[in-house]
């Protein structure tokens, strides 16, 4: 009885001490965490109370957002902006850039689908604009700020041959000049000029801000694929860049980072607003998020040097604005031409960047020859082949050695059929005799993985392959392939995806076109090449893998599937021929004996 009473008390306390813990960590914890995280939030945000004088935004959220984009470009008078790649016009309230249009590329491929637009003005949902300024807390008078209406001087549209100059005096002796310029492609130039006209100096710092009201649905979703804010940092040559994804940007309101140069922005999949400032220029640069009444903004802002200007003198300062398309060309051509450091790292080329990008380059260079992006895919992938030749000559080398010996090794299986152990023994001593390595037929394929991932990368991040077609019915190889066979691949004049309750499933994760079924074919054909193994219940799931991996590869960028499936038919013949030499059985051979026969 007392060893019962001791026991229980033992669970007891050990039950106690269960809770508790679980208490500690699963409430106090966190709640401590909350606490300190506040108690940090606020502490930054007072002590960044003094810079963000002048630079705060005027942003407000209206009683309901406006659908009509005229009447939201109407509540203040404008420039347009037109040149052969932009549209647009610039708010001559705030000096904002917030309307904008990538007039060379479409939303979608239908020949009535809009351009691609980039900026959209404050009071619509989602606003998303440029803005430059002055950041003076104590000056008489005042700087201008997000709303203050400037007056437009010079010009009458900003093209690349005519800039614009727009004004401003604040009334106490300060005379602000602004000419925007840009150029054919899709930097914006903003040269400012300070005149101090009154009897004292005066000091202020020039700032530049990409702020968007809230996150679109449709963005920051892709695993693979960075979204949200975007710098490169650094001084003296040594520079990095820093990503943030917009969830976890909203957990952390706001990172800063000094910096000489380098520039800083809010990045989409192909498009991208960057502030670039004056490369020899000390910068605070900073991702911030608040809530601005409710419209959730994110900003990219920079706060340069501040400057003391003297009664009767002037201070000049530059800077500039990207807002356009992550070409790498063109990406390539300004960090070269403004010596902007890692520029072309705008592209998300992910951690494999030493595989992403060389294999951009071959599939661009091989476009250049072909002119067409599929046509540069298979030319990539008999690169790769003959990269990996050697290896993968080997491998196949074993597989057909291992082919040959099946009937030894069925031997084996019959005379230690009681003796599993000492039946791997044997079969383990069989490869060791014919110098067989059973696991040299992974090793093609795990060399592969990165390869494969690298091109997947490179057809989902790179403008280059949006809407690049191929032959037929294949419109757009970073989009997967819009065949079907529900319809019988377009024979049956109907879309499976309107079908009631199960229309979802056709057009979703059971949707099949040709290229996956065409992939899936070529795999089995592959892996009935292979040596069958040894285990039924193996064979058995080596069996049903291409019908998995069918499905599985569906959704992939089309891209992906042409370079998967000619990378299958060249292993498959490469295959054949290695068998042939070591007179192995195969199931092309066996094919086409029996159709022979028939």
């Amino acid at each position: 009885m007392q060893n019962e009473n001791s026991r229980n008390t033992i669970i007891f306390f050990v039950c106690a001490a269960l809770i508790m813990g679980v208490y500690y960590f699963m409430v106090m914890r966190p709640q401590a965490e909350m606490r300190r995280q506040q108690q940090v939030a606020a502490a930054e945000e007072k002590a960044a109370a003094t810079l963000d004088a002048g630079l705060t935004s005027g942003s407000a959220a209206p009683a309901a957002f406006v659908a009509d984009r005229a009447k939201a470009l109407g509540t203040a008078a404008r420039v347009p902006i037109q040149t052969s790649r932009l549209k647009g016009s610039l708010s001559l309230q705030g000096a904002r850039i917030d309307d904008l249009y990538l007039t060379n590329y479409k939303e979608t491929l239908d020949k009535n689908s809009p351009p691609v637009e980039l900026f959209r003005p404050q009071g619509m949902e989602h606003a998303y604009f440029a803005q430059f300024g002055w950041s003076g807390p104590n000056v008489p008078g005042g700087v201008p700020g997000p709303n203050t209406v400037w007056s437009l001087t010079k010009g009458a549209t900003l093209t690349p041959t005519t800039p614009v100059e727009l004004t401003w005096d604040n009334g106490q002796g300060l005379r602000f000049t602004r000419v925007i310029a840009i150029d054919n492609q899709y930097v914006f130039t903003v040269s400012d000029t300070v005149a101090n006209l009154s009897g004292q100096p005066i000091t202020i710092a020039p700032y530049g801000r990409v702020e968007r009201q809230g996150v679109p649905a449709d963005l920051g979703k892709q695993m693979i694929l960075h979204e949200g804010a975007i710098g490169t940092f650094g001084s003296d040559g040594k520079f990095t860049t820093e990503q943030v994804k917009y969830k976890d940007w909203a957990k952390k309101p706001r990172i800063e980072n000094q910096s000489t140069g380098g520039w800083l922005g809010i990045t989409d999949k192909y498009w991208m607003a960057a502030l670039i400032p004056d490369q020899k220029e000390k910068i605070e640069g900073r991702f911030a998020v608040r809530d601005a009444e409710g419209l959730n903004v994110h900003e990219a802002a920079m706060l340069g040097a501040t400057r003391t200007i003297q009664p009767g003198r002037q201070i000049e300062e530059t800077q500039r604005l990207f807002a356009g398309v992550k070409r790498n060309e063109i990406l390539a051509s300004y960090e070269k031409s403004l010596g902007l450091p890692r520029f072309i790292y705008a592209i998300d080329w992910g951690h494999l960047f030493f595989l992403t990008r060389p294999i951009f380059m071959i599939v661009e260079f091989f476009y250049g020859l072909l002119g067409n992006f599929g046509l540069a895919i298979l030319a990539l992938t008999v690169v790769v082949k003959l990269v990996m030749f050697p290896l993968a000559n080997k491998s196949y080398e074993s597989l057909s050695k291992m082919r040959t010996l099946q009937p030894k090794m069925e031997e084996i299986k019959k005379k230690f059929k009681d003796d599993p152990q000492k039946q791997q023994q044997e079969t383990m001593a069989l490869y060791q005799r014919e110098k067989i390595n059973p696991l040299a037929g992974c090793l093609p394929i795990l060399v592969q993985i990165p390869v494969f991932y690298a091109l997947y990368k490179v057809l989902f991040v790179t403008i280059e392959m949006r809407h690049a077609p191929f032959f037929g019915w294949i419109r757009d190889l970073s989009a997967r392939d819009p065949s079907t066979i529900w319809n019988l691949f377009g024979a049956i004049p109907w879309d499976p995806a309107t079908l009631p309750l199960v229309g979802g499933l056709l057009n979703g994760p059971l949707h099949l076109g040709v290229l996956p079924i065409v992939y899936g074919l070529t795999m089995w054909l592959q892996q009935s090449m292979n040596p069958p193994a040894q285990d039924p219940m193996q064979r058995q799931i080596f069996a049903f893998l291409p019908f998995i991996f069918t499905f599985i590869m569906a959704p992939f960028a089309a891209g992906l599937l042409i370079y998967w499936a000619w990378n299958n038919i060249l292993s498959i013949a490469q295959q054949y021929v290695i068998m042939h030499r070591f007179k192995a059985e195969n199931p092309i051979d066996t094919f086409f004996a029996r159709f022979k026969k028939a």
